[in-house]
């Protein structure tokens, strides 16, 4: 018995130092068929009231990192994304953040949709040195902190809001505004820089007033805006909301423009709002990838390999992934073609200057701020996505 159990002690340690060695043989950020591994992670809404914009913004940011896998195993190295669901919870996000920052195989990260999201996030990143690249966030805060992590493609809310207001009042004549907003840090972000463009060119805001996240019924605050009479309603917050206010606001003969923000730039918008969407307009961070023969052939890819047609920000994700792996790229080459550090990556991706995306150039500021950013102008004549082009605004 005694020399049964002496070899079973044995034996076990055998197994034991087998694993040890198993786990020592790896590089911290792990390795796959002798190739290097590198992990881009994306944190967007993929279950909710916005999954289905964080899930456009995933699915580009996918197609981004396909593109390039061929070009990065020439040099040494296996791409892969991993996917996190924020929920549009800022609390999920954190969570999140903590392990994608913990995973030392992620160099950077693609995200987020929403900004009151991104905000206590980028807190996590930073703190980890991993680089931040937003296809979509457009409050002032997420840059206007000075974080080195955090980077993004879009315009900033002071330059939508304003572009909004100068439209609302000059183009489509509106004297008397009522403004609804969401609470979140981009709902209220967004609809006070309308509201403070709006007076200063001449309108008179007649209602400000908030809703929630998660809302069905607006029947209150639809009622308020029928007993003020303005010329327009500006909602700031998500097309999930948007649409049902539109929808009831219709139904009970409010037939005057309706304008939004970014977040109502979502095919689901028209699906909540079906006809009644019509007069109705919305400033994006997001252009029209029709208008561009890249863009029309990112598109028709798209469409071939999800079996969906993209949404406004699926480019952005793609785009926002190519600035990312660009910048890899750049520091693999400085770093004497070897593994970069997230602080090599991330000051890499502060330094891109001129890229030239599917729609977007890129050349980033001394915040974070893309410098080519523009804001779009779009209206809706009949229940169809995407909308009308009417215009742009440089940043």
């Amino acid at each position: 018995m005694r020399f049964r159990k002496t070899l079973m002690i044995l034996a076990a340690g055998v197994l034991l130092a087998g694993v040890l060695a198993g786990c020592g043989g790896k590089s911290k950020t792990g390795s796959k068929d002798g190739l290097q591994v590198i992990k881009i992670a994306t944190q967007t809404p993929l279950s909710g009231g916005s999954a289905t914009i964080g899930e456009a913004i995933k699915l580009g940011a996918q197609l981004g990192l396909d593109d390039q896998k061929e070009k990065f195993k020439e040099m040494g190295f296996e791409l892969q994304l991993v996917p996190y669901d924020d929920q549009s919870d800022p609390k999920k996000g954190v969570a999140n953040a903590q392990i994608i920052g913990a995973d030392q195989a992620i160099l950077a990260v693609v995200g987020h949709y929403n900004s009151g999201v991104a905000i206590p996030s980028s807190e996590v990143y930073e703190k980890y040195n991993l680089p931040m690249v937003s296809p979509a966030n457009t409050a002032t805060d997420v840059t206007d902190r000075g974080l080195k992590t955090v980077n993004r493609i879009v315009a900033r809310d002071d330059s939508q809001g304003p572009a909004g207001a100068e439209y609302a009042v000059k183009t489509l004549g509106a004297k008397k505004i009522f403004i609804i907003q969401d609470k979140t840090a981009y709902g209220t972000g967004i609809a006070d820089a309308f509201k403070k463009a709006a007076e200063e060119a001449g309108a008179e805001i007649v209602g400000y007033e908030g809703i929630t996240l998660g809302e069905k019924d607006f029947n209150g605050v639809l009622n308020q805006v029928l007993s003020k009479k303005p010329d327009l309603v500006y909602f700031g917050g998500i097309y999930s909301e948007g649409g049902l206010l539109i929808k009831q606001g219709r139904e009970k003969g409010i037939n005057i423009p309706f304008m939004g923000g970014d977040g109502m730039d979502a095919s689901t918008l028209v699906e909540i709002a079906g006809d009644t969407i019509k007069n109705t307009y919305i400033t994006s961070a997001a252009g029209d990838s029709t208008k561009s023969e890249a863009g029309k052939e990112f598109m028709q890819r798209y469409k071939e390999i999800n079996k969906k047609d993209p949404e406004a920000y699926s480019v952005y994700g793609y785009d926002s992934m190519g600035v990312v792996l660009q910048a890899i790229e750049n520091a693999i080459k400085a770093n004497n073609n070897k593994l970069p550090t997230r602080e090599q990556v991330r000051d890499a991706i502060r330094e891109i200057k001129d890229y030239k995306g599917v729609l977007t150039e890129v050349s980033f500021d001394d915040i974070g701020d893309n410098d080519y950013a523009k804001v779009f102008i779009y209206s809706f004549n009949e229940a169809k996505y995407p909308p009308q082009l009417e215009g742009e605004v440089e940043k």
